[in-house]
């Protein structure tokens, strides 16, 4: 284990946007996430280079750049924060303390809230186009009041809106 102690307390925020300023530390967050619990820190290093080179065949001396700067600069100052826990033994990194307090800043590929935005705006889009057509006598369509095809995609908007805060 390492033998440095960690911080148990929250962090600050001015300290999260310092963490956070840097892409390779962003990408340890970001991946340890991703796993959801436990990572090896080689692991880290290769999906980390293989970023940074933009391919999946990565040059040797890129991972070991990668790797030397994870272990002697990133992984102890994510770890001196609480943000990780860091097992130098086995090479492997956790969530910390403080990783939840992070995280949350981070993008971390859960493209959840713009999917939720775009069924919305798709809702949105369907609706004003089924009031013109009401409006300009389809006739199947203007049947049924504009006011009742507007309260059906405001439905439509909420339910979603619920759907994803409880799923």
């Amino acid at each position: 284990m390492s033998v440095q102690k960690s911080r148990s307390n929250s962090v600050e925020e001015s300290e999260v946007f310092h963490i956070l300023g840097n892409d390779r530390r962003r990408a340890i967050v970001t991946l340890l996430a991703g796993n959801r619990g436990r990572a090896d820190v080689s692991d880290i290093a290769t999906e980390i280079a293989e970023r940074e080179a933009d391919r999946t065949s990565v040059p040797n001396n890129l991972y070991k750049s990668v790797y030397v700067s994870l272990q002697q600069t990133h992984l102890p100052q994510l770890e001196e924060e609480a943000v990780i826990e860091y097992d130098t033994d086995s090479k492997t990194i956790q969530p910390g303390a403080n990783f939840e307090d992070v995280l949350c800043y981070v993008d971390n590929g859960d493209d959840v809230e713009d999917r939720v935005l775009e069924v919305h705006l798709g809702l949105c889009v369907l609706g004003l186009v089924l009031i013109a057509l009401a409006g300009g006598g389809i006739p199947l369509i203007s049947s049924v009041d504009p006011a009742v095809w507007s309260v059906v995609v405001l439905l439509g908007v909420a339910a979603s809106s619920l759907y994803c805060l409880l799923g």
